[in-house]
């Protein structure tokens, strides 16, 4: 059975991990899905290296492995588990010592069951930096998750005085300036008034339009354009952002915050209104 109660409906989400099920969800009720790049941060556009990187610390587990992202942990794991590495991979993170610089990636070991971290002094380079410092390095094999693409030359310059055998991975890029571009298209497409709902799923989204809003000069737009239109988010905490940022959310569902759940009370939304408000 086909559901149509978004039949012609143009509905906007964000490019997410998560975006091939909400759009088939939203394809299969009859709407027109509109894609917008709102996450900031991507996998590594080219793979090889990082499960490269996972491959060499698998097999040649280094001393010590320096977490600066949470993101970073997150997206290593990811990538193991598509090759069918996670469990080594988690194998030999339990058997690494792990120095985390600050809490996020702290918080992102206990979500793979990793609890016995080291946490750097202070949740900065030079934080990490004095918590190895005392600590002999020559000759060990450290591995490095950098911060998207930054090279970190200031850690890298102080492990190589230290004498260590650096191995560094970058898991994840940030947004380019096309992309950038194309949330700018998208702040227009929505001022226009042809989008019928935008769907937020995570926090970064609307985070990301804020930001590339402000940047570009045209907040207001942004306002008059999500003011046109109907306002979905997957749970409460998307919700409070949206709220707290003087926006109303007209569609939420009521117990599980899922991506089925929202795409079936959107629907629901469009069956008793009819029309969304301008």
């Amino acid at each position: 059975m086909v559901l149509t109660s978004l039949s012609g409906k143009n509905v906007a989400i964000g490019e997410v991990r998560q975006q091939d099920i909400l759009e088939e969800l939203l394809l299969a009720r009859g709407a027109h899905v509109t894609k917008v790049p709102l996450v900031a941060i991507l996998d590594a556009p080219d793979p090889a290296p990082v499960l490269g990187w996972i491959q060499r610390f698998i097999q040649e587990p280094p001393r010590m492995l320096i977490l600066l992202t949470g993101e970073g942990l997150r997206r290593l794991f990811s990538l193991a588990r598509t090759n069918h590495l996670a469990e080594p991979f988690i194998v030999t993170l339990t058997r690494t010592s792990l120095l985390c610089r600050g809490p996020k990636p702290a918080r992102a070991a206990r979500e793979l069951g990793l609890s016995d971290t080291i946490a750097a002094r202070e949740p900065t380079t030079d934080g990490v930096i004095a918590t190895l410092a005392g600590i002999n390095l020559q000759n060990c094999r450290i591995g490095v998750q950098l911060y998207g693409e930054e090279p970190n030359l200031k850690l890298i310059s102080a492990l190589g005085k230290a004498g260590a055998i650096i191995d560094t991975v970058a898991p994840y890029v940030y947004a380019n300036r096309e992309d950038e571009n194309r949330v700018v298209d998208f702040i227009h497409i929505l001022q226009s008034g042809v989008i019928d709902a935008v769907a937020f799923t995570s926090q970064p989204q609307f985070k990301r339009l804020q930001t590339v809003a402000t940047a570009r000069g045209i907040g207001q737009e942004l306002r008059q354009g999500l003011e046109k239109t109907v306002i979905a988010a997957v749970g409460p905490v998307v919700r409070d952002q949206l709220e707290a940022a003087g926006y109303t959310v007209a569609v939420m569902p009521e117990r599980t915050w899922f991506m089925k759940p929202l795409v079936t009370a959107l629907g629901r939304y469009f069956e008793n209104t009819g029309e969304h408000p301008l």
